[in-house]
């Protein structure tokens, strides 16, 4: 099959699924479209471990799909545009200090603890791991998933000040994360081997040079938008932004995804509010809420699609069912260090610790991230655990959310 094929293909499975959860199933339109890929990729599975059917074919196509591709250097900057657009900015400045917190320390504090634990967790089962690929996996696993996190904060009920919290951090926290990732795999392949001053300077160029770039394409696109009054033109502008701007940023080595969060914010907040027509704000709306859902069920449904390629074994189970403990430690110990601090000088909602560890889900950057890892011993490990993680995540935390928020909270008005 060429690429057009295959990209008709997928399109065709998550129509399919998206009819299938809707009509029947009743999910949150992300998480039913990678459960009925989950459910369709287990059954094949079963069926092709017991004789009755052949995989190969299939299995040739999903692992023709490069996922750290496709999501990291494509989907992955117009998502998060689309989900930027619609944040209030001066919403987001009355959470500015825990959001900047947790979106960089909160991943550091993460890395280390959950890297920590999975190493001793993998020695007790008798899986060695060298310390530095447990530091690893936590720096790929500790980022909450900005498509996951806000697919469901969308549909819970929960305050605007809790939302923004959480929506806010996983908007900017995949770009540390990402930095993190990369500064520790450096180390365990040998190819580098930097010092805090380099990590530091490698963090502010990421971080920093990402939102002055984005801040810069988008009060240029705010230009263009002032000067016209036809919408089919300003959404062009803005879809050009999003795929150049990304593009510039990979090109001048800043974080694509903090660029991209930040030139959102700009034209939601000043170039949509202000520059636009009714006319073309409503067009303009329709057109990145039709983006954002249309990648969002092609992501989630490779993420259900790729349980054909990851082969899980007994070991991967009990290290799995390990790292999803290990996980929630370090999301815990990550928010609950921060938020105990700024609890001296700000008043937090009730049970904001709690429901920002179980809120904070992991998704299709940290399988991509995983994909991403060098062939290797270590990788064998890291991907099946990874998967476990991210399915427990999204299916377990995700669906269980609006519950846990009323066991907290108790009964909502």
């Amino acid at each position: 099959m060429n690429a057009f094929q295959i990209i008709a293909a997928i399109l065709t499975f998550a129509a399919l699924g998206g009819y299938i959860n809707h009509k029947y199933l009743g999910f949150p339109t992300t998480i039913g479209n990678m459960l009925v890929a989950l459910l369709v990729s287990l059954t094949a599975v079963s069926l092709h471990k017991f004789g009755y059917i052949d995989l190969t074919f299939a299995q040739d196509i999903v692992s023709r799909i490069d996922f750290s591709e496709v999501l990291l250097h494509g989907m992955l900057s117009f998502l998060l545009f689309a989900g930027a657009l619609h944040v209030n900015l001066d919403d987001l400045k009355t959470v500015r200090l825990p959001v900047a917190i947790l979106s960089t320390l909160g991943v550091v504090i993460a890395t280390f603890v959950t890297g920590t634990a999975i190493w001793y967790g993998a020695a007790m089962v008798g899986i060695a791991m060298p310390y530095i690929y447990c530091l690893v996996f936590g720096a790929l696993i500790s980022p909450t998933d900005p498509i996951a996190a806000l697919a469901v904060l969308k549909q819970a009920n929960v305050s605007k000040n809790l939302y923004f919290k959480i929506g806010g951090e996983s908007l900017f926290n995949d770009g540390m994360g990402i930095v993190v990732f990369m500064t520790l795999l450096g180390i365990a392949t040998g190819a580098s081997q930097p010092n805090a001053a380099e990590i530091g300077l490698n963090l502010l160029h990421e971080g920093v040079g990402a939102i002055v770039l984005g801040l810069l394409l988008g009060y240029v696109v705010m230009r263009f938008l002032a000067t016209i009054d036809q919408y089919k033109v300003e959404i062009m502008l803005t879809l050009a932004l999003v795929a150049g701007g990304n593009a510039l940023a990979e090109y001048l080595h800043v974080s694509g995804p903090i660029c991209m969060v930040t030139a959102g914010l700009v034209i939601g907040n000043h170039g949509r509010k202000h520059l636009m027509s009714d006319t073309t704000r409503e067009h303009l709306d329709a057109f990145w809420e039709l983006v954002d859902e249309i990648l969002n069920a092609i992501l989630f449904m490779l993420i259900g699609l790729y349980m054909i390629v990851i082969p899980i074994t007994q070991n991967d189970l009990v290290l799995g069912f390990l790292a999803i403990i290990t996980v929630l430690l370090g999301r815990w110990v990550s928010v609950s260090l921060p938020i105990t601090l700024l609890s001296f000088r700000r008043k937090f909602e009730r049970g904001t610790i709690r429901l920002m560890t179980w809120g904070g889900l992991r998704g299709g950057i940290s399988i991509a991230l995983a994909l991403s890892l060098p062939e290797s011993p270590e990788k064998s490990i890291i991907v099946p655990v990874t998967y476990i993680v991210v399915l427990f995540s999204i299916l377990v935390q995700g669906l269980t959310f609006k519950r846990v928020i009323r066991l907290v909270l108790g009964p909502q008005k």
